[in-house]
C-alpha cells in the first residue's frame, strides 16, 4: 500500500496552488453595494464633522460581507445575528482593552465561538475574521472603557444600514434565492437525463445529488412559519416532483442502461427555463414533449414531468402534504457539540491558536499588535491545512504589495470626500478580488487598514504604520501556520474510519424505521434517527474535505475512500426520497433483518479497516436503485479496506 505523498514536492505543489486565479465569476452586484453600505457611514461622519464617529459606524457595516444567496427569511436574521454580535464585540473590546491578557483569551473566545455557530448551521461567509476584527479594532483604539456603549451603538447603526441593502431584494423578489435553487436542480436533472445511458452519466449523477439536497436546505430555511405565499408552496411541489422524476430515471437507468428519449430532457430544460428570475409569472407554463412508449418506467416518468409542468402552471398551486421543518437550534448544535465532531475540534483550535497569537502580541508590546491577531484569524479561515497555507503566503506577499499601493495613496495626503470614495472603492475591490484570489484581495484589504489607521487621528508617519503591518501580518501568519500545523493536523484523517460507521449505522437505523411498520405511528420527517443521519451525512462530508487538505496526507487512501463517501451519500438520499414515495412498502422481517445484517458488516468493516465478506442484499420491492446502491457501498468498502 502506498503511504503518505513525499512532504517536499507537496509543498512546492502547494505554493504554486497558492497563486494560482480560481475560474469564479465576479460579484458585481455584491461588490458595489458592499463598496456603498462601507462608505455610506464615512459620508455621515464627515458631514456630522466627526469622521471617527463615521469609521466606527463603518465596522458595522462588514455585516454586509456575509450576505450570500439563501433565502431572506434565513438572511434576515443570519445579518442580524451578525450585526449584533460586531457591535458587541466592539463594546466588549473597549471594554476590557485596559487588560490586555483578559483580551487576549476573550479573542479567543469569540473566534472559537464563532467558529463552532458558523460550522454547526453551515453558514457560508467570512466566519470569525471579522468579529475578530471587530474585537481586536477596539482594543487598539484610544483606552476609554466609559466609550463602550458609544462605540457599541454606532456600530449596531451602522450593521443597520447593512442589513436594510442586504434585505432589498426582497421587496423585487422575495422568493429569488428558492427560485434559483429549484431551477438548478432541473437544469442538472435535464442533464443527468440526457447523459442516462452513456460515460457521462455517474458524473451527472454524482453533480445532481447534491444539488437536489442543497435545494431541500434551501427551501427549508426559506419557510417562515407563519406565512406561505403561492410562489413558495410551488417550488416545494417543484422540488418533490423533480425527485420523484430523478427516481423513475434511476429505476429505467437500473433496468435498462440504455438512453432516454431525448423529449423528456428537453421538457424538463424548459421548465428550468420558466423559473428564470427574468420571467413574469404568466409566462412560467411550456409545451411538454412526449413520445409513444410501452415501457413502464417512461410512462410513469412523462406522466410526473406533465404533472411538474401542472404545478408551474397552476395559478393557485396546493399546499404540499407535508412541509418540511427546520431543526431546532439545539438539535442543529447537538449534532455539532461532540468529541469527535470535526467543527468542534476546528472551533477549539481556532480559539487556542487565537489566543497564543494575541498573548504573543501582548508580551512583546508590538505596535498595533491587533494586527498579529488579525492575521493569525485570517490565516486560519482556510477550510483546510493546505488552504492555511495558502492563506499564509497569499497574505504575506498581498500585504507587501498592498504598502506599496497605501505608500502612493497616502503620499497624496487624502482627506474628506476623498478618504470615503477610496474605502467605497476599495472595498469593492477586495470583493471583486477575494473570488479569485485571497492574496489579490489583500492588495486591496492592507491600503484599505492603512487609510483606516491614518483617519483615525494616529500621530505615527507612513512608514511606521507601513513597517508595523508588515511585521506583525508575518508574525500573526506564522503563528497561525505553526498551530494549524501542529495541533490536529491529522485530525481528520483517523476520524474518517469512526465516522463513516457511524454514519452507516444511523441509515441503517433509519432504514429500520422507514420501512417497518412502525412507521405508522411515527412522524418521520422528525424522527430522531432521520436527524441522526443528516447530522452524520453533513459531519461525514465536512471530515472527509478536511481529510484531503491535510499535510501530509496518504492521497491512495483517500481515493478509495472515495467512492465509499459518494455511495453513503447516494444511500442517504434515496432513504430520503423513499420517505415522500408513495410506493415505499412495508418490508417483512426476514428482509429487515438480512438489511440490518448487511448495513452491520459494512459498518464493522469501515471500523476494523477490513474486509468481512459480502451479504447478500435482498430486493427491496420498487427501490431496485437502493439495492443497487447498498451493494455499491458493500463493494466500495472492500476496496477501501485492501488499499
Amino acid at each position: 500500500m502506498k503511504t503518505s505523498e513525499p512532504l517536499y514536492p507537496t509543498l512546492l505543489k502547494t505554493i504554486q496552488q497558492a497563486f494560482q486565479l480560481k475560474k469564479n465569476p465576479l460579484p458585481w452586484p455584491k461588490a458595489i453595494t458592499a463598496g456603498i453600505c462601507s462608505g455610506i457611514p464615512v459620508l455621515m461622519g464627515l458631514s456630522a464633522g466627526n469622521l471617527q464617529y463615521g469609521m466606527l459606524a463603518g465596522i458595522g457595516s462588514f455585516s454586509y460581507l456575509y450576505v450570500a444567496n439563501i433565502p431572506y427569511a434565513q438572511r434576515a436574521k443570519k445579518l442580524f445575528f451578525v450585526m449584533v454580535g460586531l457591535a458587541l464585540a466592539v463594546g466588549l473590546g473597549t471594554w476590557v482593552a485596559p487588560h490586555p491578557l483578559t483580551s487576549a483569551f476573550l479573542v479567543g473566545l469569540i473566534g472559537a465561538m464563532v467558529t463552532f455557530l458558523f460550522g454547526a448551521y453551515k453558514v457560508q461567509g467570512p466566519a470569525a475574521i471579522f468579529f475578530v476584527l471587530a474585537f481586536s479594532l477596539s482594543t487598539g483604539m484610544p483606552l476609554d472603557p466609559s466609550a463602550a456603549l458609544l462605540r457599541t451603538g454606532l456600530v449596531f447603526l451602522g450593521g443597520a444600514l447593512a442589513w436594510i441593502l442586504g434585505m432589498m431584494g426582497w421587496v423585487r423578489n422575495p422568493h429569488g434565492p428558492e427560485t434559483t435553487a429549484v431551477r438548478l436542480v432541473y437544469q442538472e436533472l435535464a442533464a443527468y437525463i440526457d447523459s442516462v445511458g452513456s460515460r457521462k452519466a455517474q458524473e451527472g449523477r454524482q453533480r445532481l445529488v447534491p444539488v437536489l439536497k442543497a435545494a431541500e436546505e434551501t427551501l427549508s430555511a426559506g419557510q417562515v412559519p407563519w406565512q406561505s405565499s403561492g410562489q413558495y408552496q410551488r417550488l416545494l411541489l417543484l422540488n418533490d416532483q423533480a425527485n420523484a422524476i430523478f427516481l423513475d430515471v434511476l429505476e429505467y437507468s437500473e433496468k435498462t442502461g440504455d438512453r432516454l428519449p431525448p423529449q423528456i430532457g428537453r421538457s424538463v430544460r424548459s421548465i428550468a427555463g420558466s423559473l428564470n428570475e427574468k420571467r413574469k409569472r404568466k409566462d412560467w407554463h411550456i409545451q411538454v414533449e412526449e413520445t409513444e412508449e410501452e415501457d413502464k418506467t417512461i410512462q410513469r416518468l412523462q406522466a410526473n414531468v406533465r404533472e411538474a409542468n401542472d404545478i408551474l402552471s397552476d395559478p393557485f398551486p396546493p399546499e404540499p402534504s407535508q412541509n418540511e421543518k427546520r431543526l431546532s437550534l439545539w438539535a442543529v448544535l447537538g449534532g455539532s457539540f461532540d468529541k469527535n465532531s470535526i467543527v468542534f475540534l476546528t472551533a477549539i483550535r481556532y480559539g487556542l491558536i487565537l489566543t497564543v497569537a494575541a498573548i504573543v502580541a501582548y508580551s512583546f508590546e508590538l505596535n498595533r499588535s491587533y494586527w498579529v491577531t488579525l492575521s493569525c484569524a485570517a490565516v486560519m479561515s482556510g477550510a483546510t491545512i493546505i488552504a492555511t497555507f495558502h492563506r499564509a503566503i497569499q497574505r504575506s506577499i498581498g500585504t507587501l504589495v498592498g504598502i506599496m499601493v497605501a505608500t502612493i495613496i497616502l503620499a497624496a495626503q487624502p482627506h474628506g470626500l476623498i478618504i470615503a470614495v477610496l474605502i467605497m472603492l476599495l472595498t469593492a475591490l477586495t470583493e471583486l478580488a477575494i473570488v479569485l484570489n485571497y492574496g489579490l484581495a489583500a492588495f486591496f484589504i492592507t491600503p484599505n487598514a492603512l487609510i483606516l489607521a491614518d483617519s483615525m487621528g494616529q500621530n505615527h508617519s507612513l512608514s511606521f504604520f507601513a513597517s508595523a503591518r508588515m511585521t506583525d501580518v508575518i508574525i500573526g501568519c506564522v503563528i497561525g501556520l505553526v498551530g494549524t500545523l501542529l495541533i490536529g493536523r491529522r485530525k481528520a484523517s483517523s476520524l474518517l474510519p469512526h465516522l463513516i460507521a457511524k454514519t452507516i449505522r444511523s441509515q441503517q437505523q433509519y432504514l429500520l424505521t422507514l420501512f417497518s411498520d412502525h412507521r405508522k405511528n411515527l412522524e418521520l420527517k422528525q424522527s430522531l434517527e432521520r436527524r441522526k443521519m443528516q447530522t452524520n451525512l453533513s459531519n461525514l462530508k465536512i471530515v472527509y474535505t478536511t481529510a484531503t487538505g491535510e499535510i501530509p496526507s496518504n492521497k491512495t487512501k483517500l481515493e478509495y475512500m472515495w467512492p465509499v463517501i459518494f455511495s453513503i451519500e447516494q444511500v442517504g438520499y434515496l432513504l430520503e426520497s423513499s420517505l415522500k414515495s408513495s410506493r415505499c412498502p412495508i418490508l417483512p422481517d426476514t428482509t429487515l433483518s438480512q438489511l440490518l445484517l448487511v448495513f452491520e458488516t459494512m459498518a464493522k468493516s469501515a471500523e476494523q479497516k477490513i474486509p468481512l465478506g459480502k451479504k447478500q442484499i435482498p430486493e427491496i420491492n420498487g427501490f431496485p436503485q437502493l439495492e443497487k446502491e447498498i451493494r455499491e457501498l458493500q463493494d466500495a468498502l472492500q476496496m477501501s479496506s485492501k488499499a
